[in-house]
């Protein structure tokens, strides 16, 4: 019972910080991007798809490497 208490502490943390990573992302990178490529206004949803589809694949990979066999 305690390995899925630590593993459910362990996504929480996870998705903790994918949160604080979407709102940097939000504040800072995007608006900045804007400024530099005006043409980004009109295809915002583009870079947030981007964004998220790294996020995505960055959280899989930690996952998948944190609940690899341990029998290598």
């Amino acid at each position: 019972m305690g390995e899925r208490i630590k593993i459910f502490v362990l996504v929480a943390l996870l998705g903790f910080a994918a949160g604080i990573v979407a709102q940097l992302t939000a504040d800072y990178i995007i608006p900045g991007l804007m400024t530099v490529l005006p043409q980004l206004i009109q295809i915002k949803f583009v870079v947030s798809g981007f964004a998220g589809a790294i996020l995505t694949l960055v959280l899989i990979s930690v996952w998948a490497y944190m609940t690899q066999s341990q029998e290598r």
